[in-house]
C-alpha cells in the first residue's frame, strides 16, 4: 500500500508516522511518500520519520519529495495537510480582524475565509493530479477550514473525505472520565466542521447507553474548564460544544484576550523552530513530548483509522467525519458538509441518523453552512464582491461596515495568493 501526505515537511508528521508505525496492523503501509515544497524541513521530517519507523520494527520504506506528480503516482490514498502561506500568513489571519473587534482565528471568521482563499485553489489543483494518477485513490482532508475544502473536493467530484481531530479529541477525554476504553465510546457528534456539539456520549455503539448527563453532573467543571466556558452555560446546553463555540459564545471576551496575548501563530512558530532543531538530531527516534503542545492531539490514529476502512483493510466501523449532509439534516441542503458519525467503508462514508437537532444549535449551524456557501464561490470563482458576501453572512462579522473594512485587508494581505485580485 502506498499512502502520500502532502505538506509532509509540516511538524505535525511526525505524529502521524508514529501513530503509522504503532498501528501497522491496521493500515498496512509499504511506502509511505512525504511531498513537500520546503526540502530542508522536508529532509529532517523524513530523516526523523525513517528512524521512527526504525524504532518500533516498521518494514515501510519512506520517500521525500518536492514532486507532487511523482508522490501522488500510484497512491491508494492522499492525505492532505498544507498550509499556504505558512505561518507567516495564519499570523495575518490571526491579527487583523481585531482591527474590526472581529476574532482573528485561522478556520473561522474573515481569517477563516482568507485561509478558505488561498486554499481551495491549491487543494483542487493537486486533487485534479491526484485523480489523473490513480482516480480510484482516496482524498483525506485535515486541511482547514475542513468543511470547505471537503465541500470543494466533493463538489468537483473527487473521492474525499474531511478529517478533524475534535471528536477523537473528545472521545479520548470522556474515556479517560468514565475510567472505559476509547474504543467503547460512541459520540452523538453533530454540526459542521469547528462548529460541533457533543449531544450524546453512549457507551458501546450507537444504540447504547446515553451517559452524558453522568458526565455533565461528575465532571462538568473539568470539562468546562477545557472549553474555557463557564459551568452553568454547559448545564442549561445539556450538551459539550466544541472548544470552537468559545468564539461565538464568548467573542468580545475572546477578542479582549487576543488583544493582549500573543497570537497562536507565534506560539506555533516558536515551537516549530525548536522542533525542527530535534527533529535534525540523529539520536531522535520517536516523537518528542513538545509536539503535543503543538497541537492535532490523536490525529495519527484518526487518519489510521478513517485511511484503513476507506482501504478496505479494517478501521472502525463508526466514525465522525466530513461529508456531503444528503439529508441527514433536514435544515441544510444535501450538498453542504457535515460532521457527524458515519458509517465508513471502501465506498466512503454514510452519515447515521441523526435525532433532531435542537433550534438553537440547528440555526447557527444554518447561518454558518449559508457562509460555507458563498465562501466556497468567492474561493472558486474569485472577486471582491464574494468575499464581501461571505463575510456579511458570517455570525463574526455581520455589520456591513466590518464586512466592507474587512473585504479590503483581506485581499491586502493575501493579494499574492489570490489570482483574481
Amino acid at each position: 500500500m502506498k499512502l502520500t501526505v502532502v505538506g509532509g515537511g509540516s511538524t505535525y508528521t511526525p505524529e502521524l508516522i508514529d501513530g503509522f508505525a504503532r498501528l501497522r496492523d491496521t493500515l498496512p503501509i509499504g511506502e509511505l511518500v512525504l511531498a513537500d515544497p520546503a526540502a530542508d524541513r522536508l529532509e529532517l521530517v523524513g530523516g526523523l520519520g525513517r528512524r521512527i519507523f526504525a524504532r518500533q520494527g516498521h518494514d515501510g520504506r519512506i520517500v521525500t519529495t518536492s514532486d507532487l506528480d511523482a508522490a501522488v503516482d500510484g497512491a491508494d490514498a492522499v492525505l492532505l495537510q498544507l498550509r499556504v502561506g505558512g505561518q507567516a500568513a495564519r499570523q495575518q489571519d490571526e491579527t487583523w480582524p481585531l482591527d474590526c473587534g472581529c476574532v482573528g482565528q485561522e478556520t473561522t471568521g474573515a481569517g477563516g475565509l482568507a485561509k478558505a482563499l488561498r486554499t481551495v485553489p491549491v487543494v483542487l489543483d493537486i486533487a485534479e493530479r491526484v485523480r489523473r494518477a490513480n482516480p480510484d485513490a482516496w482524498i483525506i482532508d485535515f486541511t482547514n477550514p475542513v468543511g470547505i475544502v471537503t465541500r470543494a473536493l466533493l463538489q468537483a467530484g473527487h473521492r474525499a473525505v474531511g478529517l478533524c481531530n475534535v471528536a477523537i479529541g473528545f472521545q479520548r477525554k470522556f474515556a479517560a472520565l468514565l475510567g472505559v476504553a476509547p474504543v467503547d465510546v460512541h459520540l452523538d457528534h453533530v454540526g459542521l466542521n469547528h462548529l460541533t456539539w457533543e449531544t450524546g456520549v453512549r457507551l458501546g455503539g450507537p444504540e447504547g447507553d446515553d451517559v452524558l448527563p453522568k458526565l455533565l453532573a461528575e465532571h462538568g467543571d473539568a470539562i468546562a474548564g477545557d472549553l474555557s466556558l463557564p459551568r452553568v452555560l454547559l448545564d442549561r446546553l445539556g450538551v459539550v460544544p466544541s472548544y470552537y463555540l468559545r468564539y461565538y459564545y464568548a467573542h468580545d471576551e475572546v477578542v479582549a484576550e487576543q488583544r493582549t496575548k500573543p497570537s497562536r501563530a507565534e506560539e506555533v512558530a516558536a515551537m516549530e523552530r525548536e522542533l525542527l532543531t530535534m527533529y535534525g538530531d540523529p539520536a531522535l527516534d520517536e516523537k518528542p513530548a513538545l509536539l503535543a503542545k503543538r497541537g492535532g492531539a490523536y490525529y495519527s490514529e484518526a487518519a489510521v483509522d478513517l485511511a484503513a476502512a476507506l482501504l478496505g483493510g479494517g478501521g472502525s466501523p463508526y466514525q465522525v467525519v466530513n461529508t456531503y449532509n444528503r439529508g441527514t439534516l433536514p435544515f441544510l441542503p444535501d450538498d453542504a458538509v457535515i460532521e457527524v458519525q458515519a458509517a465508513v467503508g471502501p465506498k466512503g462514508a454514510t452519515p447515521l441518523p441523526v435525532a433532531p437537532v435542537d433550534p438553537l444549535h440547528a440555526g447557527l449551524t444554518a447561518n454558518v453552512t449559508a457562509y460555507e456557501d458563498l465562501a466556497l464561490k468567492a474561493a472558486v470563482r474569485g472577486g471582491r464582491d464574494r468575499v464581501f458576501r461571505a463575510l456579511l453572512a458570517h455570525p463574526l462579522v455581520g455589520q456591513y461596515e466590518y464586512a466592507e473594512t474587512l473585504t479590503d485587508q483581506l485581499i491586502a494581505h493575501n493579494r499574492e495568493h489570490l489570482a483574481w485580485a
